[in-house]
């Protein structure tokens, strides 16, 4: 199973939502964001994060994704910056040019990779000297963490622990994660977590049509219609507060300077 990121029909599945505080906040204090004038986006989805760097104050910022159908959405959700262009083009070929970004950010990108290093080795290549590489993603413990009001991924492995290894087996664990920059060249490796707040909800049915809809959840495609509505009422009876839900994930955030 498994989405289909050239399905026209997912072309809106990751713009549906602006960047947190929590984010943008966490991105200031690793990186001095007045200094950067030229960013890229690596596997940019909707083109959220691209607009949170160019509201940070970033100049110019280019993204990057390998689908078609998910760039004819970014575009439509930053048709307001003329400052955000993009490109069609995967981690290992974007077909930009050498040294060229103070910035490049790969997030939520890793766990569909599975060679890491020739995917660094291409962001190695388009970082100017001094420049900063941001990769977030999740972790094996990270995905697996108890479920709560806040925490709704929790549910998703406590109903369906088929998830946990298909889950688990596309997520690279932090060790290898900064051996592999390190291996690749760059240098001042930091790791850090962060509780993203993902989205706040008015009440428990926009969250749980938020679900039905699999939106900017990948791994909810691993499941079939029948399972999703388990899973959807599965969450409905489990979470005690009926409005006002704030959903939060928890990431691995790893900063390198080429």
């Amino acid at each position: 199973m498994g989405i289909n990121f050239h399905n026209e029909k997912n072309r809106n599945s990751y713009t549906t939502r602006n960047a947190d505080n929590s984010w943008v906040n966490t991105i200031k204090d690793l990186v001095p964001i007045e200094n950067i004038s030229n960013a890229t986006d690596i596997g940019c989805g909707g083109g959220i994060y691209s607009k949170a760097l160019a509201d940070m104050g970033v100049s110019s910022i280019t993204g990057v994704d390998f689908s078609e159908a998910i760039l004819e959405g970014a575009k439509e959700n930053c048709k307001e910056y003329k400052n955000i262009s993009f490109k069609q083009g995967n981690a290992f070929h974007t077909g930009l040019k050498s040294n060229e970004y103070d910035l490049l950010l790969e997030r939520a990108l890793i766990h569909h990779i599975d060679d890491l290093q020739k995917c660094f080795q291409e962001a190695y290549r388009l970082l100017k000297d001094e420049g900063y590489f941001i990769v977030q993603d999740r972790t094996p413990d990270d995905c697996l963490l108890k479920d709560s009001d806040s925490h709704i991924r929790g549910y998703f492995f406590e109903l369906f622990p088929k998830l946990i290894e298909k889950e688990t087996n596309r997520r690279h664990n932090s060790r290898f994660v900064m051996e592999t920059l390190k291996e690749v060249g760059f240098r001042e490796i930091q790791e850090v977590k962060l509780w993203e707040k993902r989205k706040v909800y008015d009440d428990k049915e926009q969250l749980l049509e938020d679900l039905r809809a699999r939106t900017g959840r990948s791994i909810l495609h691993e499941l079939d219609d029948e399972e999703l509505k388990l899973l959807i009422n599965y969450i409905d009876k489990s979470i005690s507060i009926e409005y006002n839900i704030v959903e939060k994930d928890r990431w691995t955030i790893w900063i390198a300077v080429k």
